[in-house]
């Protein structure tokens, strides 16, 4: 927490707006605007728990945090969200019309606070979820790093050489006008093709890409097939399985010890998750929740979720502590998943350079067999 408060500014005060709690906040599309970063929110949402925390309503909070904001894309999201509440729209909903910035997980978690008169709790929590989130990306992307600035010199140094190197020595082969060994000729004819071909090299894969990029944001079949193709992968399968249930935990725990009723929360983690098996099988467990049966059961049903953490849901609903059940569930996975990706990643950090080391000692074995064969006959003349 003061961690939290060390980030945070301020002072002074004035009356918000009465909270609602009404249905869900309506979800508008706001105004087009340039990109807001994830810490900006997440810093936004500290400032305002802290705020909240010392007692100052939400319009002066709203007020005192848009008057520090650096101009930009959000900045202008705090002005119109302190003229909303300061118009009497509740927090909640003022929230939802960004939806760009706040997206429903959001905006449902603050319509609870508000609802319980807990807010300053409720952004509390969502702001230790945000962070909780940055933290595995960014260790996700760290260990990335390393890996991908050894595929990019490989790529280089084998596009060097396919390119500017053996043409070169093609040249003196035919000078000779030896045979060359099975695996020179092929070296040749890649270099040729990838010479006499590059848009076809170069422009086939970037074109497969966006299409897959294309089919990825607007078809919704393809998009299941690949998520479900992931979870199969060897060694990557695992830890995306493990992803998924660490998010679905950590969010529907979240969203439950915020007060938000379970069907409501099933539906806001379904909208959330970006894995469509995920939401498939949420849906599911959301239908059976809503004809009155628990959630045990559906979740071991889906598949998505082994024994342990079906068990530890059913003894959550049993004890009236679901929500620390999931949270547990979610530290857990999560420990689990820090260890696998770095596992991974020196698995792939050691395969990389032996991949590469590979190509290259191909190339050097296909060159200079013929070299050798040009020094012996230039020998045997001598």
């Amino acid at each position: 927490m003061a961690k939290r408060l060390q980030r945070s500014a301020p002072k002074v005060r004035r009356d918000s707006a009465a909270p609602s709690a009404g249905a869900p906040a309506a979800r508008g599309k706001g105004r087009r605007r340039g990109r807001v970063r994830s810490s900006l929110v997440t810093d936004f949402t500290i400032q305002l728990a802290t705020l909240s925390e010392a007692g100052i309503p939400v319009v002066r909070a709203l007020t005192i945090l848009e008057g520090q904001a650096r101009p930009g894309p959000f900045k202008s999201i705090l002005q119109e969200l302190t003229e909303d509440v300061a118009g009497g729209t509740p927090l909640s909903e003022a929230l939802g019309k960004h939806a760009a910035a706040f997206d429903n997980l959001y905006s449902s978690m603050v319509r609870a606070g508000e609802a319980g008169g807990v807010l300053d709790r409720v952004l509390n929590r969502l702001a230790a979820f945000r962070e909780k989130a940055a933290e595995i990306r960014a260790r996700i992307k760290n260990a990335m790093i390393y890996p991908a600035a050894i595929s990019i010199v490989a790529i280089g140094v084998v596009s060097f050489v396919i390119v500017w190197v053996i043409p070169k020595f093609q040249e003196i082969f035919s000078s000779f006008g030896i045979t060359l060994p099975g695996i020179t000729q092929m070296l040749l004819d890649t270099s040729e093709f990838v010479v006499g071909y590059w848009y076809l090299v170069f422009g086939l894969p970037a074109a497969l890409l966006v299409m897959h990029g294309v089919l990825m944001r607007r078809n919704r079949g393809y998009r299941y097939r690949m998520h479900k193709l992931l979870l199969k992968i060897p060694v990557i399968g695992p830890v995306v399985a493990k992803s998924v249930v660490a998010g679905f935990s950590r969010t529907f725990g979240t969203l439950v010890q915020a007060g938000v009723p379970h069907l409501d929360a099933l539906s806001i983690v379904r909208d959330a998750t970006g894995n469509e098996v995920l939401m498939e099988g949420v849906e599911s467990i959301r239908r059976t929740v809503r004809e009155g049966e628990g959630i045990a059961r559906p979740m071991g049903e889906t598949g998505l979720f082994d024994d342990l953490v079906v068990n530890m849901v059913d003894v959550g609903e049993e004890t009236g502590e679901l929500d620390r059940m999931l949270l547990r569930v979610a530290d857990a996975y999560e420990v689990q998943l820090d260890r696998q990706i770095e596992a991974m990643f020196k698995v792939l950090e050691p395969a990389l350079i032996i991949l590469m080391a590979g190509f290259v000692g191909v190339i050097v074995v296909a060159l200079f067999l013929p070299l050798i064969e040009i020094m012996g006959s230039l020998g045997g003349q001598a």
